[in-house]
């Protein structure tokens, strides 16, 4: 028996099993999704030996906890979106509705604040880049972030050059080679003779006066490249958050729709 329309919604069988399986494909590719991520997350950690007794008290500050916290609440909630799906389990559906709606609610709500607490959101920025730049030949992760950052933003240090000295390394007291001076990323030209990447270019840039090492290396620091690269791509950070918002809205909306077929079919079938 053809099942009644509701709302305007054709109520048939073949509405039925797209939204179905068109929820579960999608679930499931997620699920894989978060299952790479957290798997990646976890060869990190275990790769730099984090969980060792001396390390373990700064995993708290590993970017790879980041991947493991993202790739298992992904997995977690894609999973019981898709055996939701599957099962025609609506308990399993409505726990995935719910729990997107509260991702939405959440992410609407730390973009309010960011927008409108921007300083502080800048002195949690600085406060995030010093503390990679302390731990920076520590940390191959965290080592590796900062130099992106300053290579492709031409930047150096947080606010500027001279933040170098907070690391032990870099710090005009130490007594290796690179005291008084700043990592080969901050250097304008690396390379020597466009071919050699030069590691010591920036040894004893601190030591130089603004005039004279705006020749060697990048004197702004990372901070101003950031605000600046955000307000070019405003446009594109902008359309990228309202589609993966409109996604999750969607997402909802398909699965409040699957929740009522479900209910209606196993009433009329």
């Amino acid at each position: 028996r053809a099942l009644t329309p509701r709302f305007g919604w054709n109520n048939d069988s073949e509405n039925y099993y797209f939204l179905k399986y068109f929820l579960f494909l999608c679930n499931l590719v997620f699920t894989v999704l978060g299952l790479v991520v957290l798997g990646l997350g976890m060869w990190g950690l275990i790769s730099k030996e984090s969980f060792a007794q001396e390390k373990i008290g700064s995993i708290g500050t590993d970017p790879m906890l980041i991947l493991v916290t993202l790739g298992f609440v992904l997995t977690l909630l894609c999973l019981s979106g898709c055996v939701g799906a599957l099962r025609e389990n609506c308990s399993l559906l409505k726990l995935f509705s719910a729990a997107v709606l509260v991702l939405i609610t959440a992410q609407v709500l730390v973009a309010i604040m960011a927008y409108s607490l921007g300083d502080q959101v800048g002195g949690y920025l600085r406060s995030g880049m010093l503390a990679a730049m302390v731990r920076y030949q520590d940390d191959l992760d965290l080592r590796f972030i900062t130099d992106e950052i300053q290579s492709n933003l031409q930047c150096c240090g947080a606010d500027n050059y001279r933040d170098w000295e907070i690391n032990i390394y870099y710090n005009c007291s130490a007594p290796g080679v690179l005291a008084c001076g700043v990592p080969a990323t901050c250097c304008v030209d690396p390379l020597e003779n466009g071919t050699v990447w030069n590691s010591q270019c920036g040894v004893g840039a601190q030591q130089l006066d603004e005039f004279t090492a705006q020749s060697v290396i990048f004197l702004g620091g990372c901070l101003g490249g950031i605000s600046r690269w955000i307000e070019q791509h405003e446009g594109l950070i902008g359309t990228v958050g309202i589609v993966v918002l409109g996604v999750q809205i969607l997402t909802v909306f398909i699965t409040t729709r699957l929740l009522e077929s479900i209910q209606w079919y196993k009433v009329y079938r």
